[in-house]
């Protein structure tokens, strides 16, 4: 029963550049998974005509995704856990967590722009786990760059073989649809949202094909498969389970045109849940004992009552509701009488949860991220690091008069990951750092917005953050004297080096030989 539970559970990311109509994508998965009223509203009850999964005010008036939404519903017998991830690179960190706690990634390329930067540096965190991925190819009723030129692209700029599954019949006004190459069927496309185009049984080497798509589109799309049999290798389910190569899916989500054909194959090729690697061993799913780690906090899911929500993987076992586990890092025993899943809008409290499973455990702060749960085995799962910031500022108090709800709202998003908070050693300010410019905004707009407290921030020139460490106590000590005005501590009191120029950072590692300098907080 347990390896029955186990084998029907797909958890996946969809990861994509912010234009690359990801959203659209999203939504059309949950259509099919029966949720067809709205693919958003997934973590607020006050929310209910938006169609996206960006649930903050400040995602709606932006048009982007500030943060990662978690989605979950069945599909014939298979249990899907989406993870719908941030695609502006400011909020690349939680996208890279993200990562952590999923067996595969679905990543949307745009069918004219091609392969973008935020995309490429994604996959390589996808490549460093050997996490396998399928490409979905978007905007095909758009003009489109040549199909082959895209799969050229892909391979080059991701660094992974590919093998095409469907095949676009034309670009832009021309479009006629796809031929499925794994289920031999042609899908004819016909521009709707909410009809889901029909699939025609026919053999392309007879005039059918002609009949349904006209002669010249027909020539064409034969002489193009004989060419992708000639120059891919076949689909080999290993190589994909391996991360070595990447089947590549064409349509257009938003017309709702080429989503189930990745739907199908998706349940039916991706991965069930994947041994997990802790620092003491390697945890396999089928193991009868629950072991999970929270790999994202999300504070004020409901405006209402200031609720936190920490999200755990289940990474092997079963979860049950009111058992008692082991928080780890506490050494504390801890019971959950309302763990949650989210069904697309819908927030509904769980019985049980399996290994694949995301489930949302209330936080009043007890939580960090890479916390581990188990039943009594003293486990750590490794690779949820926060990176060095790139951009700093000092945080101010705009309103004395609410000290108390700006404190406590920069703790519950510290806890959240959206940045970094560090004390100055020198003059005791607070200093946020981030990975990019828009974090500072989304900060500012969640502390008025959620927690009625107002900030300004002054600018700070810095290079860098960096964690140090020293096997010898003298040096470090010499090191924090002469860099006193440069020093800070982060929220778990590490000594943390801002340099405020690269050639500062180079001269400090020249000249202090034996303290080691860590770019992420893992180590």
């Amino acid at each position: 029963m347990a390896n029955q539970e186990i084998a029907r559970r797909r958890t996946f990311a969809i990861i994509a550049h912010p234009d690359a109509g990801k959203t659209s994508l999203t939504e059309k998965l949950l259509l099919f998974g029966g949720q067809i009223q709205v693919a958003g509203a997934v973590k607020s009850n006050k929310i209910k005509k938006t169609a996206t999964s960006d649930w903050m005010d400040i995602e709606k008036q932006r048009g982007i995704s500030v943060t990662t939404s978690v989605m979950e519903f069945d599909y014939h017998d298979y249990k899907i856990n989406i993870l719908d991830t941030p695609g502006h690179q400011d909020f690349a960190e939680d996208t890279y967590r993200t990562l952590t706690a999923v067996d595969s990634v679905i990543i949307v390329v745009d069918g004219a722009k091609g392969v973008e930067t935020q995309t490429r540096k994604l996959m390589e965190v996808c490549r460093m786990r050997n996490t396998p991925v399928i490409i979905f190819v978007n905007k095909m009723d758009r003009e489109a760059k040549d199909p082959f030129d895209l799969l050229d692209e892909l391979e080059e700029e991701l660094v992974i073989n590919v093998r095409p599954l469907t095949w676009p019949i034309e670009s832009g006004p021309r479009f006629k649809g796809v031929y499925n190459i794994y289920e031999q069927k042609l899908n004819l496309f016909q521009p709707s949202k909410q009809v889901v185009t029909e699939k025609v049984e026919v053999d392309i080497h007879t005039e059918d094909l002609d009949n349904h798509i006209g002669t010249p589109p027909a020539e064409k799309l034969r002489s193009e498969l004989e060419l992708i049999d000639g120059v891919y290798p076949e689909f080999n389910v290993d190589d994909y389970l391996k991360g070595e190569l990447a089947p590549v899916f064409f349509g257009s989500a938003l017309n709702n045109f080429g989503v189930q054909e990745l739907l199908d194959c998706f349940v039916e090729i991706a991965p069930s849940p994947r041994p997990v690697q802790a620092e003491e061993r390697e945890v396999q799913p089928e193991e009868p004992k629950f072991t999970g780690f929270v790999f994202k906090i999300t504070a004020n899911i409901d405006p209402n009552h200031r609720s936190c929500v920490a999200f755990c993987k289940v990474c092997s076992g079963k979860f049950t509701r009111n058992t008692p586990y082991l928080h780890v890092r506490h050494n504390k025993t801890m019971r959950f009488s309302s763990p949650t899943q989210f069904m697309a809008q819908r927030k509904t409290t769980v019985d049980e949860a399996w290994a694949g499973d995301i489930i949302g455990l209330p936080d009043n702060g007890t939580f960090k991220i890479g916390d581990t749960l188990t039943e009594g085995e003293l486990l750590h799962f490794k690779g949820l690091p926060s990176f060095s910031p790139e951009m700093f500022k000092y945080i101010e108090n705009a309103d004395p008069m609410k000290t108390k709800q700006l404190n406590k709202g920069i703790d519950q998003l510290m806890d959240e990951g959206v940045a970094q908070l560090f004390v100055n050693q020198f003059n005791g300010r607070k200093i946020i750092g981030t990975v990019g410019q828009l974090q500072f905004e989304v900060i500012q707009y969640r502390l008025e917005n959620e927690y009625n407290a107002k900030c300004r921030w002054e600018p700070l020139s810095l290079y860098k953050a960096c964690w140090i460490e020293s096997d010898d106590p003298a040096e470090l000590e010499a090191f924090k004297k002469r860099k006193y005005q440069y020093m800070a501590k982060d929220r778990d009191g590490r000594d943390v080096f801002l340099a405020d120029s690269g050639y500062v950072l180079q001269m400090a590692q020249m000249d202090f030989k034996h303290i080691k300098f860590h770019f992420t907080s893992e180590f």
